[in-house]
């Protein structure tokens, strides 16, 4: 028998929660969606068409466009587990933090797994610039050279941007950032470690390597959509043993929505 004490809508919320406050990658995106977020399910992403904009006559009749649906899917096609075991879970409940520290380690990992994800869409970017080896002359230049392909595609200069880059990218192109936030613990606390124009600045491990570059994202909030939930937190009886068995699972889905608004920086140190 299973821990009788044990509240799995509890354990769900808390790692909700707690893992969208490590996403990096998956933080920064789309979250305007219609649907039941499960595995297996397809989401409807909001969409919007721009109408057009025409001379208007006086006297004249206006013309009434009829705008079209561009909504898109988002498939939740994506799903990690944890599962570890315990001797007895309604003890490790009244100890002090065991419980806690214990889901906090599996969201972190959670977390993680659904970063790196999102950022091996960085490898279907329509936009991609030539690799370069990073240097501290080079760094903010290379920067500069994806922001104007997304102003290019009409993104605005006022616009809140990312750049989720490597720790390599940022070592060399942190002398260079308009603003450091080193030392600005809300920053810090939300993974922001500093600004170049208009694009926040966070260090990522999770970032799509090809085997010689990093691919380090620059975009806008709505260039991925991604959907995520803690589908089910249980417990089981250990079949061979005395020990319970915690287990979660993390439904969850990413996809480009607006290539446009995407740019990858191809970055490799010196060897």
């Amino acid at each position: 028998m299973a821990a009788k004490n044990f509240k799995p809508v509890f354990w769900s919320k808390y790692i909700q929660r707690e893992l969208n406050k490590d996403l990096i990658l998956a933080n920064f995106c789309n979250y305007e969606f219609e649907g039941e977020i499960k595995e297996g399910a397809r989401l409807k992403i909001v969409g919007a068409v721009r109408p057009t904009v025409k001379k208007y006559v006086p006297y004249k009749d206006i013309e009434i466009e009829q705008l079209k649906d561009n909504s898109q899917f988002l498939d939740i096609d994506q799903a990690d587990y944890f599962a570890f075991e315990c001797d007895d879970i309604d003890k490790a409940q009244t100890m002090k933090n065991w419980m806690s520290v214990s889901m906090d380690e599996a969201k972190t990992a959670l977390a993680e797994k659904a970063d790196e994800y999102v950022g091996s869409l960085a490898a279907k970017a329509r936009h991609k610039l030539p690799s370069s080896e990073v240097t501290k002359e080079n760094a903010t230049d290379l920067i500069d050279d994806g922001l104007t392909i997304l102003y290019k595609n009409n993104v605005k200069t006022n616009e809140e941007l990312q750049l989720a880059c490597s720790p390599d990218f940022y070592r060399y192109a942190k002398n260079g950032l308009t603003e450091l936030y080193t030392d600005n613990v809300e920053m810090i606390r939300k993974g922001i470690v500093g600004k170049y124009a208009n694009a926040l600045v966070k260090i990522s491990n999770n970032l799509y390597n090809d085997g010689t570059d990093d691919y380090n994202m620059l975009r806008t909030k709505k260039a991925i959509a991604f959907a995520n939930a803690i589908n089910k937190v249980e417990t089981d009886r250990k079949e061979k043993g005395f020990a319970d068995i915690v287990k979660g699972l993390h439904v969850y889905g990413a996809k480009i929505q607006r290539p446009e608004q995407l740019c990858v920086i191809r970055t490799h140190k010196s060897v």
